[in-house]
């Protein structure tokens, strides 16, 4: 059997998805390839050395540019902050590598392009990290859809709320500052919900929208572990210079209208993603935090006998869940990660496209900077103007 060797850059909360999926692939799929995970990179040597041992990593590298040059390696797995993704995704493309990399793409629209120019040009396989599109409810509906089920598509409704930021003396992570990341609740919540919407409605037209910070000064953050972090007591305030929550509506190229809320200022939600298509012959309503349910509305469905109907997306016939336990042994977040990383790995031993690539991933970064205009603005911005 072919061998794919893995190099790894992040080793915090994605590094850790990432590792755990890795670890589970030739577990439970028949995969066309053995999958290694030869080495994962950090800068802080004691907190790498520390998940290589904890995340079954062959060995640990402290510098990315010494990974991505390693003969023995691959492809590279980017999981480390979004400043990070352009350099690194262009290095292992020009070093012939294959390249998964977590959403989003990048900063800006700008670079995302240079990140997918580079990967044609050096003929490696892509794929961008919008793992909830392998929820196998999600897939389902995306079957629901294809086949004409809920008609011509309406309306699109699509919100992300969490509340994990909405203490004002909560420290300045790397998430909220835009030199680092490059937008905040937009960024980090709506590419999702806009990825899930293109995913199952089309691409976007033009975008209406507004943005809003609401704690515009935070501690110092002395360390941080996946979405907790500490600052001292006495610790210095730094500037938060990206949005707390962002609202839009959007118009699709099929005509279909679509609202749309990301905040990580809605207490009591913690991941609470969800995402309501309408079409003229039914509706589908996703909610992440019920994961397994799908919930579909067939207009063809007897008068009086007519309602929403709870799927569990739990049964062998459902997509992926082959794979996985007896029909109605539910499965979680984490394993929407080994969906995506069997289809990409997939896509590189048997050399084949797969999707989402870095062309969908410079599609949401599209949108994501035409609402950033319309908010400025307060105006409505055509998405393929940019």
């Amino acid at each position: 059997m072919k061998e794919i060797n893995v190099g790894l850059v992040g080793y915090k909360f994605m590094g850790k998805a990432h590792s755990n999926a890795l670890s589970r692939l030739g577990m439970f799929f028949d995969c066309s390839a053995k999958v290694n995970k030869r080495a994962i990179c950090g800068r802080d040597e004691e907190w790498v050395k520390r998940s290589c041992e904890k995340f079954g990593w062959d060995g640990y590298e402290t510098s990315w540019e010494n990974l991505v040059a390693r003969r023995d390696i691959d492809v590279i797995d980017i999981t480390a902050p979004s400043n990070a993704h352009k350099v690194i995704a262009i290095a292992a493309a020009e070093n012939g590598k294959h390249i998964f990399c977590e959403k989003p793409l990048a900063l800006t629209l700008a670079d995302a392009r240079e990140m997918l120019e580079s990967v044609n040009k050096n003929g490696v396989r892509h794929q961008i990290g919008f793992n909830y599109r392998f929820a196998p409810a999600v897939q389902l509906a995306k079957n629901i859809i294809m086949q004409g089920k809920i008609g011509t598509i309406r309306h699109v409704r699509a919100s992300y709320l969490q509340d994990f930021i909405i203490d004002p003396e909560f420290p300045l992570i790397w998430r909220l500052q835009k030199e680092v990341c490059g937008s905040g609740s937009l960024g980090d919540l709506g590419a999702h919900f806009i990825d899930l919407a293109r995913f199952l409605a089309g691409d976007f037209k033009s975008v209406t929208g507004m943005q809003k910070t609401f704690i515009e000064s935070r501690p110092i953050v002395e360390s941080m572990i996946g979405l907790s972090a500490a600052a001292n007591e006495d610790a210095p305030r730094g500037l938060v210079d990206v949005d707390d929550g962002s609202v839009f509506v959007a118009e699709f190229e099929n005509g279909a209208l679509g609202v749309f809320e990301a905040t990580r200022f809605a207490q009591g939600h913690k991941n609470d993603l969800s995402i309501e298509i309408n079409g003229d012959k039914g509706s589908l309503k996703f909610v992440f935090e019920r994961m397994n349910e799908l919930q579909y509305f067939s207009a063809d469905d007897e008068p009086g006998l007519q309602g929403f109907r709870l799927i569990q997306a739990s049964e062998g016939i459902h997509p992926y869940m082959s794979a996985w336990w007896p029909t109605g042994h539910v499965i979680g977040y984490e394993h929407t990660f080994v969906h995506e990383m069997y289809e990409f790995f997939e896509s590189v031993a048997n050399n084949k496209p797969t999707s989402p690539d870095f062309a969908d991933g410079v599609k949401c970064s599209q949108v994501i900077e035409a609402v950033e205009l319309a908010a400025q603005r307060r105006a409505t911005v055509d998405v393929c103007s940019l």
